[in-house]
């Protein structure tokens, strides 16, 4: 199976959607590390007014290399839930990952976002 997946950050409209290898097994290991090393830049830059915008882009560019290998079409950008994701990232500003499976209201309506899904218990 493909597991499909968003990665949503807080305070930017971007969704970031990735067509396969999305499980938390897969995705947690790389998102923590690589928002350790961001958070710490960001405080020794004391740069925090663009933190959103920064952060979806090099999540995307980081992704990019990690996940799609050869294949690119595998990840995009967009302001569109997709029905098909099977996992939530949600970065909020408080610099916290949650993890959200989503539920029969957000595939019958991805624009729900998170509010169609269950937060992630560990086992799914």
């Amino acid at each position: 199976m493909a597991y499909p997946c968003h990665i949503i950050v807080a305070g930017n409209p971007a969704i970031i959607y990735a067509s396969r290898g999305g499980t938390p097994d897969k995705i947690l290991p790389v998102l923590e590390k690589f928002l350790e090393k961001f958070w710490q830049e960001r405080d020794v830059s004391g740069e925090f007014s663009d933190t959103p915008e920064c952060l979806v882009a090099q999540i995307t560019v980081r992704f990019g290399f990690e996940i799609c290998e050869d294949d690119f079409s595998n990840l995009r950008v967009g302001i569109r839930y997709s029905p098909d994701a099977e996992y939530l990232y949600l970065i909020s500003d408080e610099r916290k990952i949650r993890v959200w499976v989503p539920e029969n209201a957000y595939r019958k309506n991805p624009e729900l976002g998170l509010e169609g899904c269950r937060p992630w218990e560990g086992g799914d």
